[in-house]
């Protein structure tokens, strides 16, 4: 008879526990892109909705913006240092492909042993390892899981780029998830579209820009990300609404139970669109913070969620939906309980 394997069993139910952000200290205005891309702080507003955006210094990395954010999480959550035994950071922006971040704020936290690793799925990213870190805890694996959403996206963008220079800026949010007495994080739905992946994406490989070295010298243009605006939105608008619906459904919950929808800060237009094709109730507060933090990719739903709570509008404990999608492209969405924050 063959050895039987022991199996883990963790907690009925889980919530976010705690939610920190970091913002960076320089506020950039629109008349402050608008010049290389010879466009006007009235067109980036009517395209996009932002008016303001933060911009990281050297001095604000994904490692600094990671831990800052995450230590506010854990203070609002209540949760000790040596109680974390996972930190999973979602970001795009990370620019070693080894090792990755999350070890090293990790250590930086004080945390050294625990499991750590990095997502990489655009802007969908902390939707993504939200879902894991809740999985983690139900199946026994962890007990809290630090999640972080960072990026730093002006390391990426070419401020030339009439399609990116204005959308992006850079940030960080972490939440802590752990066990719950209540259901506070709903089932996720995910997945991802592969045909539409040249719509975000970095626009040549290493390889083909270390070639260009060879043949141009210091003519070579490095990597950006860079981004089809139509595509993406056309895929957005049409594309998201089962996406939600289905989120809600599996909560088992209807679009009147929802008290707030915090999707991916991605364009100002969009998110309108959604909220009017789901038809949310009017007390529902919708997420906006792509007015002053711009689009910060990964870090944009913690961001939000935390504009939401400090302004007012939405309080802990709150029924939210959570909804993102990026490059892949990716999207993943769940229903959620909001929590304390700092």
């Amino acid at each position: 008879m063959s050895a039987r394997i022991a199996q883990t069993t963790g907690a009925e139910h889980t919530a976010i526990l705690g939610l920190g952000v970091y913002r960076p200290a320089r506020v950039v205005t629109n008349d402050e892109v608008a010049g290389p891309i010879n466009s006007s702080d009235e067109w980036i507003q009517t395209r996009s909705g932002i008016k303001t955006r933060r911009f990281a210094s050297e001095d604000e990395t994904i490692q600094s913006m990671s831990v800052a954010a995450a230590q506010n999480a854990l203070a609002a959550a209540g949760v000790d240092y040596d109680e974390v035994d996972c930190v999973i950071v979602a970001t795009s922006t990370h620019l070693l492909l080894t090792p990755a971040a999350a070890p090293r704020i990790a250590t930086e936290l004080g945390m050294n042993g625990v499991a750590a690793f990095d997502v990489s799925a655009g802007c969908a990213g902390f939707c993504h390892a939200l879902a894991l870190a809740s999985d983690l805890v139900r199946c026994g694996t962890s007990k809290n899981v630090l999640v972080i959403g960072v990026e730093k996206l002006t390391n990426t963008i070419n401020m030339t780029d009439r399609s990116t220079a204005f959308l992006f800026a850079d940030g960080a949010g972490a939440v802590v998830v752990g066990p719950s007495e209540e259901p506070g994080i709903g089932p996720t739905v995910w997945g991802s579209d592969g045909t539409q992946h040249h719509a975000i994406r970095q626009d040549k490989d290493w390889m083909e820009y270390f070639a260009e070295i060879d043949e141009k010298g210091l003519d070579a243009v490095r990597p950006y990300l860079t981004m089809e605006g139509t595509a993406v939105f056309r895929w957005a608008a049409h594309s998201l609404e089962k996406v939600c619906r289905d989120a809600i459904d599996r909560a088992g919950l209807s679009t009147d139970d929802m008290q707030a929808m915090i999707p991916h800060q991605a364009n100002g237009r969009i998110i309108e669109i959604m909220a009017r094709v789901l038809k949310l109730p009017e007390n529902c507060a919708l997420a906006h913070d792509i007015e002053e933090t711009g689009n910060t990719s990964a870090a944009s739903i913690p961001l939000a969620m935390e504009a939401l709570l400090r302004n007012g509008e939405s309080k802990p404990g709150d029924t939210a939906l959570l909804i993102a999608f990026g490059a892949g492209l990716s999207y993943a969405a769940q229903v959620v309980k909001l929590p304390s924050w700092k």
